[in-house]
């Protein structure tokens, strides 16, 4: 049996009203996220936004974080930097499984433990 797209978290399935409704926020601000680039929902064949659970979840941690006074432009670098640290520590447990001729999984689990 196939999953279904509700089980998939980046199934863009949510429009801008069932999104605001959820997390207590204008459209408007959504509507804003994208135009800066901060959370970038997919578009539906006739150009709505449609946000996954994935971009749902990113906008509740925005939220957040102008909620404590960061602009968008600051959230937006704060995004870009957390995603490189992300992709830095992938690539750290893939060289460090090459060198011990293992599996990134277990060198990032041995790193880890340390």
């Amino acid at each position: 049996m196939s999953s279904l797209p509700i089980d998939d978290s980046q199934a863009a399935l949510y429009t801008v009203g069932q999104v605001a409704t959820m997390l207590r926020v204008q459209q408007a601000f959504l509507r804003r996220l994208d135009e800066h680039e901060v959370v970038r929902p997919s578009r539906s064949p006739g150009g709505q936004r449609r946000y996954s659970r994935h971009e749902i979840t990113l906008v509740q941690y925005v939220v957040r974080l102008t909620d404590e006074g960061m602009t968008l432009a600051a959230i937006r670098r704060i995004l870009e930097l957390e995603h490189e640290l992300r992709a830095a520590r992938r690539r750290i447990a893939e060289l460090e499984a090459e060198r011990a001729g293992g599996d990134p999984a277990q060198a990032s689990r041995r790193r880890t433990t340390r």
